[in-house]
């Protein structure tokens, strides 16, 4: 259920040092987009990823399917490394990418803005910040009992880079926060974010009757997509 961390999801602090932030985000810098959206997915280090890694990478394999970094819009429209490949094919490549998220041990939260309230792109880096200290200081206790928190972000927007350095070195101590720039093609937590943002950003255009053609394509009516991998995706919701 969402709501703040459940104890099983933080042990001790013997047991986790340090916890991975990874970031991603929906929607251009020039307020363009009808939406934006900041996803953190949040990872406690001393819960590997390696086996359901190797499993995601075999799962390709034994299916032949090439093992191409995530990136869900490129995707689900045929562009960059996917243009060669047919919609069958990318239809498996998403559902292959569903099943690893499935088994992930993470937790994530994703703020989600309409652009049209805010008049400036200031204004809405200032709800940006404000909403992630908020949930910051929701967790703090749980979160600054580890050594280190690593955030990993690939600076893609000036204005989200910055509210996260505001927020959490404004919630947490300095010392514990270490800033890494993540292209997502590097890391799988970082292809976790870009497909949650996907998903949420999907079921914002579902509520809204703006699906696209493609949406339905991939995910069908949206009962199939709200009951299917929108409540998956979601029960990792903090």
């Amino acid at each position: 259920m969402p709501g703040t961390f459940s104890p099983a999801f933080f042990l001790s602090r013997k047991t986790m040092r340090e916890l991975s932030i990874f970031v991603d985000e929906s929607g251009s810098d020039g307020l363009s987009d009808h939406h934006y959206l900041l996803t953190v997915v949040i990872h406690d280090q001393s819960e590997s990823i390696a086996d359901s890694i190797a499993a995601y990478e075999g799962a390709l394999r034994t299916k032949g399917l090439p093992n191409i970094p995530f990136h869900a819009s490129p995707l689900m429209n045929g562009k960059d490394l996917y243009s060669a490949l047919d919609l069958r094919t990318r239809k498996m490549l998403l559902g292959s990418f569903r099943v690893f998220f499935r088994h992930m041990p993470v937790r994530y939260h994703t703020f989600a803005y309409a652009t049209k309230k805010f008049d400036s792109l200031d204004k809405l880096a200032g709800a940006m910040r404000r909403d992630i200290v908020n949930f910051l200081f929701d967790n703090l206790a749980e979160l600054q009992a580890y050594d280190a928190v690593k955030v990993y972000y690939d600076n893609g927007q000036h204005s989200i880079a910055e509210s996260l350095h505001l927020a959490i070195e404004y919630a947490l101590s300095k010392d514990a926060v270490v800033y890494r720039s993540a292209q997502p093609s590097e890391y799988r937590l970082s292809q976790a974010a870009d497909y949650i943002c996907t998903m949420e950003l999907t079921a914002i255009k579902y509520a809204e009757h703006a699906a696209t053609a493609t949406d339905e394509k991939f995910f069908g009516k949206w009962s199939d997509f709200k009951k299917g991998i929108l409540k998956e995706t979601r029960k990792k919701l903090v």
